[in-house]
């Protein structure tokens, strides 16, 4: 049981607290306002056992002292890497701050998972979360308004949408960063459960996981898994890419049916639980990160150390990069634009053998 307690605190003069929403069937979230965080999501699996599917700490200042920033985060303004820590918009060069060797990661140095969000808790099922993030916060123009809704459906579906609008053209890639076991944090690593991603392609990267500027089909490549397959099945695999990777750290371009639609990314069970998690999103594409950075420095909630590879994330967003790759769906947001995007993580139980 997580104790509330330890997640009220004031941070630079406002208040830190834990949410909880539940549906009808036996489903719990667990959400704090510092970094609009999913601690924890409790998910009926085999024999109705609950299992915690979800990577998180019993404390604040356990997610405060993590080597490890992004445990179950929202994650902006841009979700991914922007090369050489800069970009241009009308021929103007903005500069971030270098915080993955020369390139910019998940915002900055300061991203959405250190904002302490106002939340507003909406019955038993939904919390709203709202930031305004100010002109150069980061680095990044113009006065950017950002609102992220979570809803716990008693379809056992948890619905993140994510709305923003701006004052000034800027650009914006939001996502989530939660770490996903479903057999449970204590069970060892999630190399064996199986794993679908619906996308005939992927995007290459450099050493410092910088797209190379094209797409590449995934067919005969480690990055096939058009059929559910084993995830950790080419780990050891001598690919180039896997080895820039250290594993996945790869964004996939999904097969959408519509643009702006609802459409399935990707499905995961565990080979354990029995739990299925699909993925579905109005997003163009998946990034796949297997744990790779995970070395086993932080004690997660249940006694365990967050190990290598113990969990994995499937973070739906726009592409890495896109500011500097001409090719890619353009993450610009002009004013009077309004940004909305929507990813559903569904869960199941026994359904496939």
């Amino acid at each position: 049981m997580l104790n509330r307690d330890k997640f009220q605190a004031t941070i630079e003069g406002k208040q830190t607290d834990l949410y909880l929403l539940n549906n009808d069937k036996g489903m719990q979230a667990a959400i704090t306002n510092y970094g609009g965080r999913i601690v924890s999501l409790l998910v009926p699996g085999k024999n109705d056992a609950i299992t915690d599917v979800v990577l998180g700490f019993d404390s604040l200042q356990q997610y405060q002292q993590s080597s490890q920033k992004y445990f179950g985060a929202i994650i902006g303004r841009y979700g991914s890497r922007i090369a050489k820590s800069r970009f241009k918009l009308d021929g103007k060069e903005y500069n971030l701050y270098p915080n993955n060797g020369q390139n910019t990661l998940h915002g900055g140095k300061k991203g959405f998972q250190y904002i302490v969000w106002d939340a507003k808790k909406i019955g038993n099922n939904v919390l709203e979360l709202t930031y305004l993030s100010k002109d150069m916060e980061e680095g990044y123009p113009g006065n950017l308004d950002v609102k992220v809704i979570y809803t716990l459906t008693n379809n056992n579906e948890l619905n993140i949408s994510y709305y923003a609008t701006t004052d000034k053209k800027t650009i914006v890639n939001l996502t989530n960063h939660a770490f996903f076991n479903l057999n449970g944090p204590a069970s060892g690593n999630a190399n064996n459960h199986l794993l679908f991603i619906n996308a005939d392609s992927y995007i290459p990267v450099d050493s410092s996981l910088i797209p190379l500027g094209k797409v590449e089909p995934v067919v005969n490549t480690p990055f096939d898994f058009r059929e559910l397959t084993v995830l950790g099945k080419y780990l050891e695999s001598d690919n180039e890419q896997i080895k820039n990777g250290r594993g996945y750290d790869h964004n996939f371009v999904l097969n959408v049916n519509k643009e702006n639609s609802l459409c399935s990314a990707a499905m995961v069970i565990g080979d354990k639980s029995g739990i299925v998690m699909e993925v579905l999103t109005e997003e163009p594409g998946l990034q796949f990160y297997g744990g790779n950075n995970l070395n086993s420095t932080n004690i997660i909630r249940g006694g365990g150390k967050d190990d290598f590879r113990i969990a994995f994330c499937l973070e739906t967003q726009h592409f890495p990069d896109s500011p500097n790759q001409p090719m890619f769906p353009s993450t610009v947001l002009e004013p009077g634009e309004i940004y909305k995007t929507s990813t559903v993580y569904r869960f199941s139980k026994n359904q496939i053998s």
